[in-house]
């Protein structure tokens, strides 16, 4: 990792979940204090698996590791700074307000957004005070701070307690009406983060288009912020060991081309590569063994033995007859990017219309490359439509600054401009355009990629509560609207599919937004695991060692998580077109080497 030959004494990483961020981070931290230097490593994540990287329960202090002298790491908890804001906001309402309202209040301060400022709030006090780490020669942060919360931050008007109501019941701008006190800290801390003499930004992305997209996506919002020191590192590179095994070899052939086609932003600076690693980053060992050569040599936390244990899970296609038992509605794919809910809601598509169903699918999918497949092959009985979230959400934002910007000032006009940058924007944006397909549903189905989070959900039903009571904007509520959250609840209406990998992030990122959905009282209907290698006929070593490790994640979800488990093995060919989509649903052919 060259960004190790003169590092800075703040490093922080950032990455999508499940490309290795945490892994990477730890690996570093126990290689600079190895070499004499006294870390601190810090996380933020709330979904953060620091302690079980690190085999050390940790706490909101530093926490000495025993096996690496002069290494220390801590959790901080962003959730709970953001329940303690957020109780600090809507406690002097309670009883004064009506339920309808305080509820609409409570959800407003519930969201992604929120949660990032609070876990800004948490690091600042580490990054923006020169005394808090005084003994320590670097601090690791496991978690950067997205453009959109230092842009935020650096407004002078998000200072002004300036918090005019917008159309949509939600914003970014409540965070900092009750963290004033903390701008001087946080002006520090912006300030450090642009200084490359003593900070680094580490980009961690997997050899996909996907990952390489988001890390090129994050690179150029954080330069124009002027945080310009940043090293690529791409983790999990595959070589193959064995020539004649077609699954390894077709994995090297894509992360070769992935790589090949790296975004133009990412060449403009230092890059490290990561081999694969055969097994999970569990443990001092193996993080000390990351990225050497000898890969397979060492003891590791997967027993061989277990490999093909959890193949006898079932395939997509075992979930087909209930999801048609109904005769209509609608299936949701939801996951975190990355994990291949496009490509299940369009296999879980081809595969009901194929049973002579009416289906209308609609995606996100920005390449457009499963759309064009089945229009250009002309499937009977399947429509499918694109939402364009960049289109909606600038159609939406025109509409908010319109009507709620009229009469505000610059800075205030600065200020609503950047809350509608926020991802909280673009879910309430595609909400017209999903609500519209959602209602559809009443006599065909309708398979869709894209839906709102619990959040979402919750907020808009707050919204419409406080509407109801205080007797205001209900006539301007389309039917499909004030229609969607019976619709999205009812189990008989609405199968809620969770698409994840078998691995940790992936895994703990989806039972997150498990909780989040049954706290908007809707229950997922089956969790879908894709590309899992244990069905497969695998001969070369390493993935052979990575078919061993994915075996916990397996029993995790479907011992823990999940009501009903599915599997969608990897694929040799990628899944396009209606002959891959089928691959997913057809048992006979999952395994295929076609």
């Amino acid at each position: 990792m060259k960004f190790l030959d003169h590092p800075t004494r703040n490093l922080f990483f950032t990455g999508k979940g499940g490309v290795g961020k945490t892994s990477v981070a730890c690996a570093t931290a126990v290689r600079l204090a190895d070499a004499g230097k006294k870390v601190l490593l810090v996380s933020t994540d709330p979904a953060s698996n620091l302690d079980e990287v690190l085999g050390v329960t940790l706490e909101n202090r530093p926490t000495a590791i025993p096996e690496v002298p002069s290494l220390f790491a801590m959790n901080l908890d962003p959730e709970k700074s953001a329940a303690e804001y957020r109780e600090r906001m809507v406690g002097p309402y309670r009883g004064v307000l009506p339920d309808a309202a305080v509820a609409s209040m409570e959800e407003q301060f519930s969201g992604s957004c929120t949660l990032e400022i609070a876990a800004f709030d948490e690091f600042s006090r580490l990054l923006g005070d020169p005394t808090a780490t005084a003994t320590f020669d670097h601090v690791i942060f496991d978690t950067a701070p997205t453009g959109h919360t230092l842009r935020l931050l650096t407004l002078p008007s998000a200072w002004d307690g300036f918090m005019e109501q917008n159309t949509t019941g939600t914003s970014c701008l409540g965070p900092l009406a009750g963290l004033q006190t903390q701008q001087k800290l946080y002006q520090e801390s912006v300030k450090a983060l642009s200084d490359s003499a003593v900070t680094t930004l580490v980009l961690v992305a997997r050899a996909e288009p996907s990952a390489l997209r988001e890390a090129a996506r994050t690179s150029v919002e954080l330069a124009d912020l002027g945080v310009g020191n940043q090293h690529l590192v791409v983790n999990g590179v595959f070589r193959a060991i064995d020539a004649s095994d077609p699954y390894a070899i077709a994995l090297q052939q894509r992360g070769a081309a992935a790589l090949e086609a790296m975004p133009e932003e990412l060449n403009t600076f230092p890059q490290s590569i990561i081999p694969l690693s055969p097994h999970g980053m569990m443990g001092i060992d193996s993080l000390r063994r990351l990225g050497a050569a000898d890969a397979l040599s060492g003891n590791h936390t997967d027993s061989e033995d277990a490999v093909n244990k959890h193949d006898d899970l079932p395939p997509l296609s075992d979930l087909i007859d209930d999801l048609v038992a109904p005769g209509h509605g609608v299936i949701l794919a939801m996951g975190k990017g990355g994990v291949g809910k496009t490509t299940v809601a369009a296999a879980v598509a081809v595969a009901i219309a194929e049973r002579g169903y009416k289906v209308h699918l609609s995606t996100t999918d920005p390449a457009a490359h499963i759309a064009a497949a089945m229009n250009d092959e002309r499937l009977p009985n399947l429509s499918v439509s694109r939402i364009d979230p960049a289109e909606e959400t600038a159609r939406y934002s025109a509409e908010v600054l319109r009507k709620a910007g009229a009469n505000l000032d610059e800075q205030g006009k600065a200020l609503l401009e950047e809350d509608l940058r926020s991802p909280c924007t673009e879910e309430i944006a595609v909400f017209r355009a999903f609500a519209d397909a959602v209602s559809t549903g009443t006599d065909q189905f309708v398979v869709l990629d894209t839906a709102p989070t619990g959040h979402t959900v919750l907020l808009l039903d707050s919204a419409l509560a406080y509407h109801r009571e205080v007797t205001r904007q209900t006539s301007e509520m389309p039917e499909a609207v004030e229609n969607l959250l019976p619709r999205l609840r009812d189990p008989d209406f609405t199968r809620v599919l969770i698409v994840t990998l078998p691995e940790a992030t992936p895994v703990h990122e989806a039972a997150a937004l498990q909780r989040d959905l049954r706290r908007a009282k809707i229950e997922p209907f089956a969790w879908v695991i894709n590309q899992v290698l244990s069905p497969l006929p695998i001969t070369d070593p390493l993935m052979k060692q990575r078919q061993s490790h994915e075996q916990r994640y397996l029993r995790e979800v479907d011992d823990t998580h999940a009501s009903r488990t599915a599997i969608v093995p990897w694929q040799l060919q990628p899944p396009t077109g209606l002959q891959g989509l089928n691959r997913l649903t057809h048992a006979d052919l999952a395994t295929s080497s076609s």
